[in-house]
């Protein structure tokens, strides 16, 4: 992988991950081998939102029993069981990350939908996947860590079928797109690996790959509403023990604060996209 993939995939991988997981669960009395899908929404929809946003997104797709379905940079596999769970399709998950695609494909297993989902470790820019084999692509808070989005573009093409759906949803710049990020963030430690770019960026290069651009939907208020709500269940109630922070070992406060900082200064805001091929 170049230096920048190495550096991404060292960037989430934390060493134990799956023993925390099931850690987590017991915790919550949870037993991890009659757990669900549900039981892991908390932690395995690592994006602005979590099973909310996925959802939404969703909402928007038109997803059949047996959709054949990708996902590109898909952590440990939350989005990609949840669509297999749910709306019936097969899913495939690639992500640069070896220890989240071992522990998607262990998580798959535990919850009974290792039938109906795969992943393998691999590049957005070089997806391990052949031609025109899917119906639906999607892309949730990955293009952050990836500079090349021309490329990242023409390899969702390449994948789908004419016609297909990529569903994107992701971190982009704002109304302020020249002050610098707070950082680490939960994509990156600092600036080195994080290519955060306005949505004319993604529509420029969804345009040079032949996609139509259907529609798109700026969350910012979404988020700061979300992380509100999160916030003051917090203080509540505590931490839970299973959440994304496990991704994000012991900065996870500090990331989670400085990403609602940013957002709330205009510099950057999640956004959907949705293309055709």
């Amino acid at each position: 992988m170049p230096d920048i993939e190495t550096e991404v995939a060292k960037h989430y991988t934390t060493g134990a991950l799956m023993r925390h997981i099931l850690n987590a669960l017991r915790t919550l009395d949870i037993d991890p081998d009659a757990a669900t899908p549900d039981d892991l929404a908390a932690v395995d929809e690592f994006h602005t939102g979590g099973r909310r946003a996925t959802d939404d997104l969703l909402a928007q797709l038109t997803i059949k029993p047996g959709t054949l379905a990708l996902d590109i940079g898909c952590g440990i596999g939350g989005p990609a069981r949840h669509v297999a769970h749910t709306k019936g399709a097969h899913v495939t998950g690639v992500d640069l990350t070896p220890e989240f695609i071992e522990t998607a494909r262990e998580l798959s297993a535990l919850v009974g939908l290792a039938d109906q989902t795969d992943f393998h470790t691999g590049s957005a820019l070089a997806l391990p996947v052949k031609d025109g084999h899917f119906e639906l692509a999607l892309l949730l808070h990955v293009g952050m860590n990836i500079e090349d989005k021309t490329t990242l573009m023409a390899e969702a093409k390449r994948v789908l079928k004419p016609g297909g759906t990529f569903a994107v949803f992701d971190v982009m710049r704002a109304e302020d797109e020249t002050t610098p990020l707070a950082f680490p963030l939960p994509w990156s430690e600092a600036a080195g690996t994080s290519f955060v770019t306005p949505l004319a960026a993604y529509e420029d290069a969804a345009r040079a790959a032949g996609f139509e651009i259907v529609a798109t939907r700026a969350r910012a208020q979404f988020a700061l509403d979300f992380f509100a709500e999160v916030f003051a269940r917090m203080k509540e109630h505590g931490p839970s023990p299973l959440g994304i922070h496990l991704m994000m070992r012991e900065t996870a406060g500090e990331k989670i604060k400085n990403y609602v900082d940013n957002v709330k200064a205009g510099r950057i805001a999640p956004v959907e996209l949705i293309l055709r091929a």
